[in-house]
C-alpha cells in the first residue's frame, strides 16, 4: 500500500523539500510502472484535459489548463510570447530632429510602442519592399514643434506652463490611411494602444518631424512584435497538513503562507488550522525555517495542472491571444505530419 502510494506521488505530484525538489521529471511514459497502461490514449486524454477560465478582463487572462504535459504547455507559453503577430513600427523616416535624443534612440523608442491595430486584417510585407501598400502598412506622422507660452507668469519655473508642447506623447501620432484604408477602418480605430506615452521632451526652438511605417511581424523577429506583456505559467499547489496543528501553532502556521492559504477555525474552543486555498500560495518555503511545525506540512505541486496567466500590451483581447497561439500551435502539429507523410512516400 506504502509502495503504491509513493508511485503515484511520484507520478502526480511534485514535492517541494527543505533542500531539494523532488519528481521534477516526467516519468508515466510507457512501460516505466508496472501495472499502469501509460500508452497515449485520444479518449483518455480528451475526458481528462479541460481548461477552466479563472478570471478576465481587458488586459489579462487567468485559465488553469488541465491534463497536458510540460512540454505542451512550455510551447503554448513560447507561442504567445514570439509567434502571434502583431504590428509595430518598422521603420522611421525622420524628416527633422533637434531634439537631444538621437534618431536612433528615438525610432528604437517608437517601435516600442504598441499600436492597436487587428494584425489579422494585414498580411507580411514582402522582404525588400521599400514602400508599403494599403495590405501590409500603416502609417503614421509624429510631427511637433515646442515654443514659448505668451501668457505664462513672469515668475513662473514650472515647464508645464512655461512651455507649449514641450511633452511629446504618442496622442500626437497622427494615422495617415493609405490607399483604401480610410474607408475600410472607422477613424479613431487605428490608433497607439495607449495616448499618454512620452516619447520625448523639447524646449522652446527644438522640434520633431517623422514619418512612421508599421508592419506585421512576430517577436521571434524583434521583441516589438510581442503582443503580451507577460505569459507563464505556475503549477497548482497542492499543501498536505500530515498532523493536526492547533492552538498558537495554528496562527502560527498560517503566517508562514501567503495570505488566504491556511484558514484558523475555532473547533470546541480550540484553533485549528485547515488549508483553505492553496492556490494563492507563491511557495516561499517559509515553513521549513520553523523547527516545530516543519514536519507537519508536506508541500507539493500537481503536475498536469497549470495556471496560466497571459497579460495583454492591447493590441489584442487576450482570449483572442490564447485563440491565436492554440492556431498557430495547430498550424506546426500539420507542418509536422505533412513532413511525416512526405518522408513515408519517399
Amino acid at each position: 500500500m506504502a509502495a503504491a502510494q509513493a508511485v503515484e506521488e511520484m507520478r502526480s505530484r511534485v514535492v517541494l523539500g527543505e533542500f531539494g525538489v523532488r519528481n521534477v521529471h516526467t516519468t508515466d511514459f510507457p512501460g516505466n510502472y508496472s501495472g499502469y497502461d501509460d500508452a497515449w490514449d485520444q479518449e483518455r486524454f480528451e475526458k481528462n484535459f479541460r481548461v477552466d477560465v479563472v478570471h478576465m478582463d481587458e488586459n489579462s487572462l487567468e485559465f488553469d489548463m488541465v491534463g497536458i504535459d510540460a512540454a505542451i504547455a512550455n510551447a503554448f507559453r513560447r507561442i504567445l510570447l514570439a509567434e502571434v503577430p502583431t504590428m509595430a513600427v518598422e521603420k522611421v523616416l525622420v524628416y527633422n530632429n533637434t531634439s537631444i535624443v538621437q534618431d536612433e534612440i528615438l525610432a528604437h523608442r517608437l517601435g516600442l510602442i504598441p499600436i492597436l491595430a487587428d494584425p489579422r486584417l494585414f498580411e507580411y510585407r514582402n522582404q525588400g519592399d521599400e514602400e508599403g501598400t494599403e495590405i501590409d502598412t500603416l502609417q503614421f506622422r509624429l510631427q511637433v514643434r515646442c515654443t514659448r507660452n505668451p501668457h505664462a507668469a513672469k515668475d513662473s519655473s514650472d515647464p508645464n506652463e512655461l512651455y507649449m508642447n514641450h511633452k511629446v506623447y504618442t496622442r500626437h501620432m497622427t494615422w495617415i490611411p493609405l490607399g483604401n484604408q480610410a474607408d475600410l477602418f472607422p477613424e479613431g480605430t487605428i490608433r497607439p494602444v495607449h495616448d499618454d506615452i512620452l516619447i520625448a521632451q523639447l524646449r522652446p526652438g527644438q522640434e520633431i518631424d517623422l514619418l512612421m511605417h508599421c508592419v506585421k511581424g512576430i517577436g521571434k523577429d524583434h521583441a516589438k512584435f510581442s503582443p503580451v506583456a507577460t505569459a507563464s505559467y505556475r503549477l497548482l499547489p497542492d499543501i498536505t497538513l500530515l498532523e493536526p496543528v492547533e492552538g498558537e501553532a495554528a496562527e502560527e502556521l498560517s503566517r508562514c503562507f501567503s495570505p488566504g492559504v491556511i484558514e484558523v477555525q475555532e473547533v470546541q474552543g480550540k484553533k485549528v488550522a485547515r488549508v483553505a486555498n492553496p492556490r494563492l500560495d507563491t511557495f516561499s518555503r517559509e515553513i521549513f525555517r520553523n523547527e516545530k511545525l516543519k514536519k507537519a506540512v508536506r508541500l507539493a505541486r500537481v503536475r498536469d495542472h497549470y495556471i496560466f496567466s497571459v497579460e495583454s500590451t492591447g493590441v489584442l483581447p487576450p482570449d483572442v491571444l490564447v485563440s491565436e497561439a492554440i492556431k498557430v500551435l495547430m498550424g506546426k502539429c500539420r507542418r509536422f505530419l505533412d513532413e511525416l507523410d512526405a518522408v513515408q512516400m519517399d
